[in-house]
């Protein structure tokens, strides 16, 4: 399986944080270092924007571009518009820099809803969008893909994300059933998922034919137990370490690759542990997730 990580394990988000994270140089040498062949974008910005000047700073370490990570206030009407122009922006840039059939990676904007980043691992039926919101949110996203595929020709994935709209198994569920499999895949995320309430392992049953790209990210659950029992919001819980190095959560990572196997999933496998700016030991933790799978599966 080919293997692959994320800026966002070295503390590089799409929110407004405090706290300094290393510059992309400083990133893609270390995954580089440590044995990944692929990444993703990262916030827009973080990687030179210049497809020649990208596209040599990822060759010169052996890099594909995999995705760009896309956050739109789908639930939002108003926000469609420049949620498309980011989207078909982040498109011809991975386009223009090449890659083994790179995604776009849609998400809600997570962390911009005070009740939905406040109850995030906790999320009750009562914290969801109406029938109108969720209209709204379905007729974005496809609106989204519809033009990345149109105008660019890339495939869009939607990342269920804890502290957004869509989070728990059931607005997973929801999400997929209200979307057209032939537009939209699911970049399916082991650790948001657990979190959000959810065994990976189950997603196989209703959803494999929609995971096109995948996110490994572990889930400690004794501090998403203690997370919710004091009421920490998302970031309080990132903090904490609710995302940690992997095989040291309760996400049974054999078995999901079992199954990714048994399905023929022929995508990367993108390791994430997200991380606040500045937080832990990113290059450490980084090379034992890597030495972790290198345990379980041949790289």
């Amino acid at each position: 399986m080919k293997i692959a990580n994320a800026p966002c394990s070295w503390g590089v988000l799409e929110f407004d944080l405090q706290g300094k994270s290393p510059d992309y140089t400083q990133v893609l040498d270390e995954m580089y270092a440590i044995g990944y062949r692929g990444t993703e974008l990262g916030d827009w910005g973080f990687m030179p924007t210049d497809p020649a000047q990208l596209r040599d700073a990822l060759a010169a370490r052996e890099l594909t571009l995999l995705g760009a990570f896309v956050p739109v206030a789908l639930a939002d009407a108003e926000a469609h518009a420049a949620g498309e122009a980011s989207a078909l922006q982040h498109a011809r840039l991975l386009a223009d820099v090449g890659g083994d059939a790179p995604f776009i990676v849609l998400s809600d904007d997570n962390g911009t809803v005070a009740q939905r980043t406040h109850n995030a691992g906790r999320i009750c039926p009562e914290h969801g969008m109406t029938q109108k919101e969720w209209d709204t949110f379905v007729a974005g996203v496809h609106r989204i893909a519809q033009s990345v595929r149109d105008d660019i020709g890339l495939r869009t994935v939607f990342h269920h994300h804890c502290a957004g709209y869509v989070e728990t198994p059931a607005e997973v569920d929801t999400l997929m059933q209200r979307t057209d499999p032939n537009l939209v895949g699911l970049c399916f995320d082991t650790g948001h998922y657990r979190f959000g309430g959810g065994d990976p392992l189950d997603i196989f049953d209703r959803h494999a034919e929609r995971i096109w790209h995948v996110h490994f990210k572990d889930c400690h659950p004794e501090i998403a137990a203690r997370s919710r029992k004091d009421g920490w919001d998302y970031f309080e819980s990132v903090e904490n370490g609710v995302f940690c190095e992997l095989g040291k959560g309760d996400v049974d990572f054999p078995a999901f690759i079992a199954e990714l196997r048994n399905r023929n999933y022929d995508g990367w496998i993108v390791v994430e542990q997200d991380v606040l700016p500045g937080m832990g030991s990113p290059y450490q933790s980084a090379k034992r997730n890597y030495q972790y799978l290198k345990s379980i599966i041949a790289i």
